[in-house]
């Protein structure tokens, strides 16, 4: 099923988010994760893509595994930035072949021990080759607190406006721990014209070590309530996780009041957590 008519439905919808391993040898853990993560029945599941496509087959195969053997909608990921057209085209001819239908274009990271390639330099352009090669339906990403790498966030909404002006039908916002920022963003990306559906990416902090420093590098604020839980249980994993999982849960809850029914959660591969953010929601839902 194309996700654009997963979220025409106007319900609350709950998605997961899994990567695929770097090497082969953890392939199975990660595909046991998939698979036990795709039985808490989601409305679908997003599949990263490793940077210069160096997981693509995995990235395909867990895929196809979520929508043929677990019956789940796979959204697959693929990035462009540090790959050629041809890899693209191969990609997307092998997702075409394994039932896939929806595709979340990505510009990806730009590479720090490589120079990038000359054939894409914006998500856009990727968006509308995968537009022109045939019938998927097309995600893309967006930033409520603006791009690292843009000079300010009117830019960056202009960046926004020209990837669905080139096809995307739905996008995702990278994570956020403040929901104002969310709603304030929805108001001025409206105002610009952006109607396409917003699928609210939301993080359950586990690792406190990782999420600062992811933080650091995409610029994402942390409101000063979300500092305190750091603080008080940074600490004590087992602790951080059951404040971090209550912390997100009181996001969706939120969200979902405010009428932002579409909730995508980075669930890294945590069965655990996912299932917990699942039952807290089970009536919400």
């Amino acid at each position: 099923m194309k996700i654009k008519d997963i979220l025409s439905q106007g319900k609350p919808t709950l998605s997961f988010e899994v990567f695929p391993p770097k090497t082969e040898d953890k392939y199975e853990s990660v595909e046991l994760a998939a698979s036990e993560i795709a039985k808490l029945k989601p409305a679908f599941m997003s599949v990263t893509y490793g940077a210069g496509g160096g997981t693509s087959q995995y990235t395909v195969d867990i895929a196809s595994a979520l929508h043929h053997q677990h019956h789940v909608t796979a959204l697959a990921h693929l990035t462009c930035v540090s790959s050629t057209k041809e890899k693209v085209h191969q990609v997307l001819g092998e997702l075409k072949e394994a039932g896939i239908e929806n595709v979340l274009a990505l510009r990806g990271d730009m590479p720090t021990n490589a120079p990038a390639k000359k054939e894409y330099h914006y998500a856009s352009e990727l968006i509308r080759e995968i537009k022109e090669a045939g019938d998927f339906c097309i995600g893309a990403a967006c930033y409520p607190e603006g791009h690292v790498e843009s000079a300010n966030k009117i830019i960056d909404m202009d960046y926004l406006k020209q990837k669905v002006e080139a096809g995307c039908d739905f996008v995702t916002t990278q994570m956020f721990f403040d929901n104002n920022i969310l709603y304030n963003y929805l108001y001025r990306i409206r105002e610009k014209g952006i109607t396409v559906p917003v699928v609210a990416g939301i993080m359950p902090v586990t690792n406190v070590k990782q999420i600062i420093r992811s933080c650091q590098l995409s610029g994402t604020y942390l409101p000063s309530r979300f500092k305190a839980i750091v603080d008080r249980f940074g600490d004590n994993p087992a602790a951080m996780k059951q404040a971090g999982i209550a912390y997100a849960t009181e996001q969706i809850i939120d969200l979902i009041a405010n009428g932002v029914n579409a909730i995508h959660v980075y669930s890294m591969n945590k069965l655990d957590v996912a299932l917990k953010i699942k039952e807290n929601l089970s009536e919400i839902l």
